[in-house]
């Protein structure tokens, strides 16, 4: 499992069979860069909603599939980090852009929602779960979702994985890609607008990350890399 990460070194960040590792310093600058955003920026936020929003119940069981979020996004990384570097690159490829350009998006054009119930109707561990979502996440920076960005971005790695890649694993992952997404909107953490600007923004993203060519370039050269450095 650890074959190929025996020997690292710092001092060794930059050569051709650790480099890959510099992609994980994404993840420190874009919390910070988030926590500004959240935290101490003052912004003019433009309130999301639409009709739909409206027609859709409250249903505090979604917390599950909701919190299986962060699962289902690490787990994609830890697995390729430690089994699959082209697919590990390409993940955090598409990471990095749509991230980045969700940032941006939120800098630009501020939003929030005020589609939270004031009182849940019943009263259960999921509601008291849900409660303390709400009192941790701010309703602010929500256009487009962050976690159906995540989501797809799993689904998409796994889609084009020679691992993942079979029909069973592709309906799997899209089902639990299309559950934690729908969860944002049952949990009022969302708007249907978010589903729907987050889904454009990764069919935009996409063809750059994942076309034919693309993934051709990075399995030959990595799994070349792979056999010269292991």
């Amino acid at each position: 499992m650890f074959e190929r990460y025996r020997g690292f070194k710092l001092s060794r960040l930059n050569s051709p069979k650790f480099r890959h590792l510099k992609l994980l310093l994404f993840w420190p600058a874009f919390g910070i860069a988030f926590f500004i955003l959240e935290r101490i920026l003052n912004l003019k936020y433009h309130m999301v909603s639409c009709s739909l929003d409206a027609k859709i119940p409250f249903c505090e069981f979604f917390v599950i599939p909701y919190y299986f979020w962060f699962v289902f996004l690490i787990g994609m990384l830890v697995w390729s980090l430690l089994f699959d570097i082209p697919t590990f690159k390409r993940y955090m490829k598409y990471i990095i852009i749509t991230y980045t350009a969700t940032l941006l998006i939120y800098v630009i054009y501020p939003t929030a929602q005020d589609l939270r119930p004031n009182e849940f109707a019943r009263n259960n561990i999921f509601t008291h779960i849900v409660s303390m979502l709400y009192n941790f996440d701010t309703n602010t920076n929500v256009c487009p979702s962050m976690h159906v960005i995540g989501s797809f971005a799993v689904y998409f790695s796994a889609r084009n994985s020679k691992h993942f890649g079979t029909r069973g694993w592709r309906i799997a992952f899209l089902i639990v890609a299309l559950l934690i997404s729908i969860s944002t909107v049952f949990l009022k953490q969302h708007s249907v607008v978010d589903i729907f600007a987050a889904l454009i923004l990764c069919a935009i993203v996409y063809p750059f990350v994942y076309s034919t060519e693309k993934i051709s370039e990075y399995t030959v050269n990595d799994e070349k890399k792979a056999e010269q450095y292991i």
